[in-house]
């Protein structure tokens, strides 16, 4: 089973990494990073890199793709060449995914129209500019495609996805794996719990 996941200048690490730590699990899988060409991709701080085994021109079939966001998504909405790459793969996954502002390239792509959706809370009128249905539920799954919210929830979706192809046994095994039992110190995890506080703080 091969999971790709596309990287690229600007991402939020946890937006891969998260799926990729559930993902990775999956009987078979084998998962590549993939980018514009192999080598060190730097993330949205600038801080940290993640590493492309393969570039997209190499990879022409998967059957999860996992497109993550961050500031360099959105930055990518009108690039036609992974655009195009990206409606090419899921042409022929099972299984085709997005995390945070990941939905945008998804949307941008003309995959979303019509359908429901999700990403991170700062993109929803972008996300309906594509002519998708924003929710802000933490994953929705519209057929093969399911989406994640904002960052965190990536993990989720993978959970979810874990379980619609290897079963719930396997899901819950993968979850205790990596001890994923949130019990988070604040109730601020969503805009709509969120304190105006910490929205002022944000600027938002």
């Amino acid at each position: 089973m091969r999971v790709v996941i596309p990287i690229f200048d600007g991402l939020t690490p946890l937006d891969a990494v998260g799926p990729y730590e559930i993902l990775r699990m999956l009987p078979g899988a084998d998962v590549v990073f993939a980018a514009a060409a192999p080598g060190p991709v730097r993330d949205g701080a600038g801080f940290l890199t993640l590493t492309a085994q393969a570039a997209f021109g190499e990879i022409g079939s998967a059957d999860i793709l996992v497109v993550p966001g961050g500031p360099g998504a959105r930055r990518r909405v009108s690039d036609e060449p992974l655009l195009g790459w990206i409606r090419r793969v899921h042409a022929t996954t099972t299984w085709t995914t997005s995390v945070c502002t990941g939905s945008l390239l998804l949307g941008a792509a003309g995959l979303l129209t019509g359908l429901r959706a999700t990403s991170h809370w700062s993109a929803a009128d972008i996300l309906r500019s594509y002519g998708a249905e924003y929710t802000d539920e933490r994953v929705v799954r519209q057929g093969r495609i399911v989406t994640a919210a904002g960052v965190s929830s990536g993990i989720d979706m993978a959970l979810t996805l874990a379980e619609l192809v290897a079963g719930r046994a396997a899901a819950e095994a993968f979850q205790l794996a990596i001890e994923y039992d949130p019990q988070p110190p604040f109730d601020s995890g969503s805009y709509a719990k969120a304190s105006q506080a910490a929205k002022d703080y944000l600027g938002v």
